[in-house]
């Protein structure tokens, strides 16, 4: 059967009173998204504490990490290329996929948000086969009866009447 993979998201939006409870939210993580204004240099100098702290409650090697800049629409590509600069050097430090995107013209949201799902689903699926998981790992053998009788586990139910 096919099964849904929607991570949940919190978002603190930078602001300090949800400091005190970011902390909660950042438990267990399967990835943080740091995002900062890439018309605002010191948004994107704040992106190394909001990191800091998503960190004290998960382990580095085991969460995958984005800084992503928004707004990217409102800057011009001069001040944007400047931007990118620090961006990049700041994703390097923070061992961090770097992603630029504008929310009014969408672009690169999607597939931001595509990259997240796609990583945080391969993760889990990582993690289950590791831990010995019900899922099958890759070179099992799958048998297939061809009896019917072991289609079910419990005889089928009759049709009812009117279907006959």
């Amino acid at each position: 059967p096919l099964t849904s993979h929607a991570p949940p998201r919190w978002d603190t939006a930078g602001q300090e009173r949800f400091k005190c409870i970011a902390s909660t939210y950042y438990r267990g993580a399967q990835a943080i998204v740091i995002v900062f204004d890439v018309n605002d240099v010191g948004s994107l100098e704040h992106t190394r504490q909001w990191l800091a702290d998503a960190l004290k409650e998960n382990d580095p090697s085991n969460v995958i990490l984005f800084l992503v800049g928004s707004k990217k629409d409102l800057s011009t590509p001069a001040q944007y290329s400047l931007m990118e600069k620090d961006a990049l050097k700041v994703a390097q430090e923070m061992q961090a996929e770097y992603w630029a995107v504008s929310s009014l013209t969408g672009e690169n949201v999607r597939d931001f948000f595509f990259r997240v799902a796609s990583l945080t689903f391969e993760s889990s699926v990582l993690a289950e086969l590791e831990r010995g998981g019900s899922a099958r790992r890759i070179g099992d053998t799958v048998r297939i009866s061809s009896k019917e009788s072991d289609l079910y586990l419990s005889t089928p139910r009759k049709k009812p009447k009117c279907c006959q």
